[in-house]
């Protein structure tokens, strides 16, 4: 059956007439007609008689309106639905965020707005590999990158600073007699990563040695707290371990920004519009955090 027929129907069955019924639609006549008349090629039987009254139903109209008017209310129903789930703040939201930013800074955002919104659920993908909002893998998404690839919009909130990172303890004791190149320091390496390499050599410590191979930066916030050497990190993160600081003679790189991404078609939904603008709320009150001196 050709769905579009049925409001033709229904219409022509209310109004009593093509004229008034195209008027009630917003239709042509003519086009009305049409799709009457392919209703009943469709079913193989007349569904109107014209007469001195107008149009009225024949046996087979009349034995159709019933179902056809369920039909309707079924699907103005679901359309209620879904609109209702779009306005209410209820439901599930993805959201994917590295997992310094989560384990640190994240936790009591993500509580108070629990607290507020007590039947919105956060599901919280964790990775340094980004989500892609274009292939639906996540719905919101923290990200602190140079340029976005992504089909999304969101929100460009503030410069993130990223630093040359130690503890207080090793500055004292290794910085004093490093040499001018950084000779007789130590840098906490990620591996055979050629971006690291390439932000050593441009660094203020080019010839310090690189130890170990530590591909996971949460432990290389570890071993900077430890003493194990120089970093580069988030500048954030002295707000939260105030052990570490900026080692001296170094200035924060912030190519990159911190972004709050979503799906286009997610922006009128409720409870994503409630958690995006609460976030970033949220982020902009830590911004002198994230942007460093």
């Amino acid at each position: 059956m050709d769905w579009k027929s049925l409001p033709a129907f229904l219409a022509v069955s209310r109004a009593g007439s093509l004229r008034a019924a195209a008027e009630q639609l917003g239709g042509t006549h003519a086009t009305l007609r049409r799709q009457v008349e392919a209703l009943e090629a469709q079913l193989g039987t007349q569904l109107f008689r014209r007469g001195a009254d107008g149009l009225t139903l024949t046996a087979a109209g009349r034995r159709l309106l019933p179902q056809a008017l369920e039909a309707e209310a079924a699907l103005l129903k679901g359309f209620n639905a879904v609109q209702g789930l779009d306005r209410e703040a209820a439901g599930r939201i993805r959201l994917s965020a590295d997992p310094m930013t989560a384990h640190y800074l994240l936790a009591p955002v993500l509580a108070d707005f629990a607290a507020l919104y007590p039947e919105i659920e956060i599901e919280l993908r964790l990775g340094y590999a980004l989500d892609s909002i274009a292939r639906n893998e996540t719905d919101v998404s923290i990200r602190h990158v140079t340029a976005i690839d992504d089909d999304a919009v969101g929100r460009k909130l503030f410069p993130l600073s990223i630093s040359v990172m130690a503890s207080r303890a090793y500055i004292d004791r290794a910085l004093p007699s490093a040499g001018r190149k950084g000779q007789g320091l130590s840098w906490i390496g990620y591996g055979d990563v050629p971006e690291l390499a390439e932000m050593i050599a441009a660094s203020a410590f080019p010839e310090a040695r690189i130890r170990h191979s530590v591909p996971d930066p949460e432990m290389h916030l570890h071993l900077a707290r430890a003493g194990a050497g120089m970093s580069f990190l988030a500048s954030w993160v002295s707000s939260v371990f105030p052990e570490l600081q900026r080692v001296p003679g170094t200035e924060p790189d912030q190519r990159r920004a911190t972004w709050v991404l979503l799906h286009g078609e997610l922006r009128r939904v409720r409870r994503v519009r409630l958690f995006v603008d609460y976030l970033c709320d949220a982020l902009m009150e830590r911004r002198a955090a994230f942007v460093g001196a």
